[in-house]
């Protein structure tokens, strides 16, 4: 009878690690896509900033229609 119940320890200590290794992967995927985010943001933001003075430049040098 001890034997059945090393093999189902055995299958349950293999899912708690498989369990265990893939948290530790979606921790580094969470930490990642919140790096790409915060990148993302201050790409966004730079752009918006190149946008407003290309306007200006524009209007400075009588480009535009308006």
């Amino acid at each position: 009878m001890a034997e059945p119940d090393n093999i189902v320890l055995e299958h349950v200590r293999h899912i708690r690690g498989a369990v265990d290794n893939m948290r530790d992967d979606i921790r580094e995927i969470k930490q990642r896509v919140g790096s790409l985010e915060n990148q993302y943001a201050n790409i966004s933001n730079r752009l918006d900033r190149m946008d407003f003075r290309i306007e200006r430049i524009e209007r400075r040098l009588d480009l535009t229609d308006a």
